[in-house]
């Protein structure tokens, strides 16, 4: 892959995809060959530590201000890495562990390039602008329970009660010839019933209850602070054209 010396400027801080287009990280360096043309990049892939990915440039394409790396996540993020910021040229044994773990045919020589503002020709610096790319977390913001417990609550209706009731009943004799006549004390007995409501309990199934988790995509605001780089050129006037 071939690149104009803007091309290779722009590399810096673009979004390095890997080849089913899920972002790894962002470049942070750019190494080049004896040639001068750019063989290896760094990826800066935001896992908390200073240390930076290295990856091949040879067959990456250029998308629209990404990096496409033929590689997944896992074998750039595993690279052999370098420390941020640092300018040292890679090593020999540090070309031989990358052109290893990529499975790379052969090795060349390479040099660090020279920092913006050396190359040869106009003087320039490269101006530089943080971005911030949103994503969400998921996270545990409390716990749903299902708790079953028993109540006691009163129960009131009218129950049909039936009871016993005793009337004197006076009947004439008409015939005394049939009934024995007595004379003395005498007393008989009727046991008398009534009915009472009483209560049978009885367990039965009611209803199921269950707990359901609906999830619910809502809009909030997100707000980063992000730093960008102003350059100020200081010009004699006579010397200063405006473009």
């Amino acid at each position: 892959m071939r690149l104009t010396e803007q091309q290779i400027r722009s590399l810096y801080g673009q979004d390095v995809q890997d080849r089913s287009g899920a972002t790894i990280g962002n470049v942070g360096q750019v190494w080049a060959d004896a040639a001068g043309e750019p063989t290896w990049v760094s990826v800066r892939t935001g896992a908390g530590t200073q240390a930076e990915s290295m990856a091949p440039l040879h067959a990456a394409r250029l998308q629209e201000g990404r990096v496409r790396l033929p590689y997944d996540r896992a074998t750039v993020r595993g690279a052999p890495a370098v420390e941020s910021g640092s300018d040292q040229p890679l090593g020999v044994d540090q070309l031989t562990q990358l052109y290893r773990h990529y499975q790379l045919p052969g090795q060349g020589a390479v040099r660090q390039p020279e920092p913006p503002g050396r190359a040869t020709g106009p003087p320039e610096v490269v101006r530089s602008a943080e971005r911030a790319r949103f994503d969400t977390v998921r996270e545990p913001v409390g716990t749903a329970r299902l708790r079953k417990r028993v109540v006691t609550e009163n129960v009131q209706t009218t129950v049909p009660v039936a009871h016993d009731e005793v009337t004197v009943v006076h009947e004439p004799i008409t015939d005394p010839a049939d009934v024995r006549a007595e004379l003395g004390e005498e007393q008989h007995e009727m046991l008398l019933y009534a009915e009472r409501p009483v209560a049978v309990k009885e367990r039965v199934p009611v209803e199921r209850v269950r707990l359901a988790r609906d999830e619910v995509v809502e809009e909030q605001p997100a707000h980063a602070q992000v730093r960008r780089e102003v350059v100020d050129a200081d010009v004699p006037e006579r010397a200063r054209r405006d473009r």
